[in-house]
């Protein structure tokens, strides 16, 4: 969308003589769809529209628990923007009639697919701006970043980090949520034109693909073992009490569904563990639980940093992660030096392959893969043996075509 169309349409704009700042949509910011009818009459707007739909999505990260949508931006040709609240709806199986069949366009499609699938609403088929963007060789594909490069344009922002649970939402927030999609059906357009040109719009699909399709991901073993500043706390004992704290924690954030740093910060925990006071005054005179509001919780914290000490040796956490994957990479020369070896090698491989084809490393494999290739190879390494087990590892075709051998040689190069 030029300049002079922006004028047509009344898009509010503002000229530096730089990038084009977009300050609302091109519409106007629309109403926020908030009940049965209005619903009935956005989803019959967005069915008589063409093309993909531009999705995206709205959470309380940071204020909520629980990672769940409270605004849905669409953007469709021949539709306009629509803004839906799906907390205020109890039914929405007139829009899953139409969103389910059709091809979503979404910026960082991974974040937002979650809490759409919680309201039952899932793509056909994807296309991923930022994905797309990584693919064609953009070192920086923020959707702002990619909308100025390729289409001119400034997008007005301020608002992510907002408590979008709010309401009612605000209007410069709602103008905020609909530029995120004003403009990614042309912005899709742009990538999609760039990767066939560069021979890579195979491989995106593929990406993309994977990302439409890839499950839940598995719950953490041990999600405590992620407080920052655990890593201060080196014996058993304290880390069983910052287990204590954390599981308390998350209890009484999931009950009062809010975001579990908002019940008491990491740092608070850590604060807790290392000076392990005895009683309640001497819990109290340490920093945030001064103060008024957590000052009713310190005997309930209290009672579990007691319940850590109590803990026989037996059921205490072992001072290391466990995980099944290879140790980290900064060990392996004292651990396994061929392991080093091989990797070294296999990064050497991997960087000239993504640097010829203008794609971040972690794009062509990802690291983890490469990684575990390394530490345990296959008991063959020719190119087919090391293709399986990049297959069996998830890797795309495009991947394996693009690795496979380039892998294969530097296993055997290294090999003792």
């Amino acid at each position: 969308m030029g300049s002079a169309e922006a004028e047509d349409t009344g898009m509010e704009i503002e000229s530096t003589g730089g990038p084009v700042l977009l300050r609302e949509p091109a519409e106007g910011t629309p109403p926020v769809v908030a009940d049965r009818s209005a619903l009935a009459e956005a989803c019959a707007r967005l069915a008589a529209g063409t093309g993909a739909v531009a999705v995206d999505t709205e959470r309380a990260s940071g204020y909520r628990y629980w990672p769940k949508a409270y605004l849905v931006q669409l953007r469709r040709e021949g539709s306009g923007t629509v803004l839906i609240d799906p907390t205020e709806l109890d039914d929405l199986t007139p829009l899953r009639n139409v969103l389910n069949s059709l091809e979503w366009v979404l910026h960082a499609a991974s974040q937002d697919l979650p809490c759409l699938a919680e309201l039952d609403l899932r793509p056909a088929a994807l296309f991923d701006t930022e994905l797309a963007g990584r693919l064609a060789g953009y070192e920086r594909v923020a959707l702002g970043t990619l909308v100025e490069l390729l289409l001119g344009y400034t997008l007005e922002k301020g608002h992510s980090a907002a408590d979008w649970s709010k309401r009612p939402l605000p209007v410069d927030w709602l103008n905020y949520a609909a530029l995120d999609v004003e403009l990614l059906i042309q912005l899709r357009e742009k990538l999609e034109a760039e990767l066939g040109a560069q021979g890579k719009l195979e491989w995106a699909q593929q990406e993309f693909e994977a990302v439409r399709t890839a499950p839940p991901p598995a719950p953490r073993a041990e999600p405590w073992r992620r407080t920052s500043g655990v890593h201060k706390i080196r014996n058993p004992r304290g880390l069983a009490a910052v287990r204590e704290l954390w599981q308390a924690r998350d209890e009484l954030a999931r009950k009062r569904d809010r975001a579990p740093s908002r019940i008491l910060p990491d740092s608070a925990i850590i604060n807790a563990v290392t000076a392990d006071p005895k009683t309640v005054e001497e819990l109290q005179a340490l920093p945030v639980f001064s103060g008024r509001v957590q000052r009713k919780y310190t005997a309930s914290w209290l009672r579990h940093l007691q319940a850590a000490r109590a803990l026989p040796a037996s059921a205490l956490p072992s001072p290391s992660q466990p995980t099944d994957g290879p140790p980290p990479v900064n060990r392996w020369a004292d651990k396994d030096p061929d392991a080093a070896a091989r990797l070294s090698a296999a990064r050497t491989a991997l960087a000239a392959i993504a640097e010829d084809r203008r794609l971040p490393v972690e794009n062509l494999l990802l690291p983890d893969l490469v990684r575990r290739t390394c530490w345990r190879p296959p008991a063959e390494t020719d190119e087919e043996s090391v293709a399986e087990v990049l297959r069996a590892g998830g890797a795309r075709p495009w991947q394996v075509g693009l690795t496979a051998t380039a892998l294969s040689k530097a296993l055997q190069a290294t090999a003792s």
